[in-house]
C-alpha cells in the first residue's frame, strides 16, 4: 500500500481521537471559562463514565446495541448529576477561591480513582460496540487510464469509528446551540462576564454554576463512552484525557469553545498521524512542544482574548 491510502487511515484514527479529546475539552473549557475553575478532578469523570458504561452494559440484557444505548443515556446523567452534587457540597464551600478550587479539585480525583479501585477492581473491562462492521475504503489517484478508484488491501475502518466522529459533531453543535440559542446559555455568557453584574440582576449565579460543572462532567462521561469499546475501561484512564484536555484548553485559548474545538482536532489528527509512522511518545513530545511554543508566542491562545 503506498504511502497516501496509510495517511488516509491514520487520518481517520486520528479523527476518532480529535471527536472524542473535542468533547472532554470542551466541557473543561466550559467550566473554565464560566467559573474560572480549574477542574483538576476532569480526568476522573471521563474514568467514570466509561467504568459506569461498561457497569450499565453488563447489567443490561438482550442485543449490545440495547447495553450501549442505555450506557450512552445513563452514564453522562449520573457523571454530571454527580459533578453537579461536588459543585454545591465541595466547590461553593470554599467560594470558588482558585487556590482552594484546585486542592479541593485534586481531592476529588482520588476520591473517584480510590473508590472506584475498590468497587470496580483494577482490571480493564471492554464493552461491546453496538455495531463494527469492517468498511473498506476506496483510495483514487492519477493513472495512465486517467482518473482511477481503487481499493487497496489493507485500507479500512469500522462502521463504530465512523460513528463516534458523527456523534461528537452532533453533541458539539448542541453545545453551540445551547450556548447561543437558549436562555440558559445567556445566563452562562452573563455570568461569564461578570459575575457581580449577573448577581446584581437577579441571576441564580451558584445554580448557573452548579448546572456548568455537572455539563462539564456529562461531556467527558459522554466521551468515555463513545471510545470505550474501542479502548478499554479501567482505573487509571483519566490521567491521559485529562492532560491532553489541559494542552488543548491552553493552544484553543481558556474558555474559547471553538478554539477548544480547533485544537482538539490540530491535536487529535497529530496525535494518530505521528503514532501511525513514528510512536506515540514523539505524539505527546510534539504536543507538548505545541503547548510551549503557544505559550511563548501566543499566551492568550490561538482564539483567546489578550487581556487588556
Amino acid at each position: 500500500m503506498d504511502f497516501g491510502p496509510y495517511l488516509m487511515l491514520a487520518t481517520l484514527e486520528g479523527a476518532v481521537m480529535a471527536a472524542v479529546l473535542a468533547l472532554t475539552a470542551v466541557g473543561l473549557s466550559l467550566v473554565f471559562g464560566v467559573m474560572r475553575v480549574v477542574n483538576v478532578a476532569h480526568g476522573e469523570f471521563f474514568m467514570l463514565g466509561a467504568v459506569l458504561a461498561w457497569w450499565i452494559a453488563s447489567h443490561v440484557g438482550g442485543p449490545p446495541a440495547l447495553g450501549f444505548l442505555a450506557a450512552l443515556i445513563l452514564a453522562p446523567l449520573a457523571v454530571g448529576a454527580l459533578a453537579a452534587l461536588a459543585d454545591i457540597i465541595i466547590l461553593r464551600r470554599v467560594d470558588y477561591d482558585p487556590e482552594r478550587t484546585i486542592v479541593a479539585t485534586i481531592g476529588i480525583l482520588y476520591i473517584l480513582q480510590q473508590v472506584t479501585l475498590m468497587t470496580y477492581g483494577p482490571e480493564a473491562r471492554p464493552v461491546e460496540p453496538p455495531f463494527n462492521s469492517r468498511l473498506a475504503l476506496p483510495w483514487f489517484e492519477w493513472g495512465d487510464k486517467g482518473f482511477q478508484m481503487y481499493w487497496p488491501w489493507g485500507l479500512s475502518t469500522t462502521s463504530y469509528k465512523l460513528f463516534v466522529i458523527a456523534a461528537a459533531v452532533v453533541v458539539l453543535l448542541g453545545v453551540w446551540a445551547l450556548m447561543s440559542r437558549t436562555r440558559i446559555g445567556l445566563l452562562m455568557r452573563a455570568t461569564q462576564l461578570d459575575r457581580d453584574m449577573a448577581l446584581a440582576f437577579g441571576i441564580p449565579v451558584e445554580r448557573v454554576y452548579a448546572t456548568v460543572f455537572g455539563l462539564g462532567g456529562a461531556l467527558a462521561a459522554l466521551g468515555a463512552v463513545l471510545i470505550v469499546p474501542i479502548q478499554q475501561a479501567h482505573y487509571l484512564m483519566g490521567g491521559d484525557p485529562l492532560l491532553l484536555s489541559f494542552i488543548v484548553v491552553i493552544i484553543g485559548g481558556l474558555g474559547s469553545l471553538p478554539g477548544t474545538v480547533v485544537a482538539a482536532i490540530l491535536i487529535g489528527l497529530s496525535d494518530g498521524i505521528i503514532s501511525v509512522f513514528f510512536s506515540p511518545t514523539l505524539a505527546k513530545i510534539f504536543a507538548t512542544l505545541l503547548v510551549a511554543l503557544v505559550l511563548v508566542f501566543r499566551p492568550q491562545g490561538l482564539f483567546g482574548v489578550k487581556p487588556r
